[in-house]
């Protein structure tokens, strides 16, 4: 009993702290970069998926006003073709997304990467005990996003 009561004003003077990793995804230079990066990667290629989903609407409008005047044969390959495009648009958009989410999750690994080293250089400087990410609730004050953004400015852009 005595052990443990000498143990709280050791575990009361405990620094801690946490960091709020989505603010540092959105408001930190290394993320915003990122996220241009990839705009700038990836905008001829969701042109294109606009291009192709506006020629599918565009196609299905066509067979629906000239539908009643075709014949069987001809409304059923117009079907066919239309079907064959969102077939091809369905993939490509498929496609698109699946490429787009595995390069911003290794964007924004990298980014996770230099925020875990400046955390730490932080939570050493300042002699912190720990540092939590992402608390369900801390007290603001216990807050060191700010501290990391900041630090981050510093770091060199990819």
């Amino acid at each position: 009993m005595l052990a443990a009561a000498a143990a709280l004003p050791a575990a009361a003077q405990s620094k801690i702290g946490f960091v709020n990793t989505e603010r540092i995804f959105r408001e930190s230079r290394p993320a915003k970069a990122a996220e241009q990066r990839l705009e700038a990667e990836f905008k001829k290629k969701d042109a294109e998926l606009n291009d192709l989903a506006n020629r599918l609407q565009a196609e299905s409008k066509k067979l629906e006003t000239d539908g009643p005047v075709l014949s069987e044969t001809q409304r059923r390959d117009r079907q066919n073709r239309l079907a064959d495009l969102d077939r091809e648009f369905q993939r490509k958009q498929r496609d698109f997304r699946d490429e787009v989410g595995q390069k911003r999750q290794a964007e924004f690994a990298e980014v996770l990467n230099a925020a875990n080293r400046a955390l730490k250089a932080i939570g050493e400087r300042e002699g912190y005990d720990a540092i939590f990410q992402d608390a369900a609730w801390a007290n603001p004050k216990l807050d060191v996003t700010d501290k990391v953004i900041k630090a981050l400015e510093g770091a060199p852009a990819k």
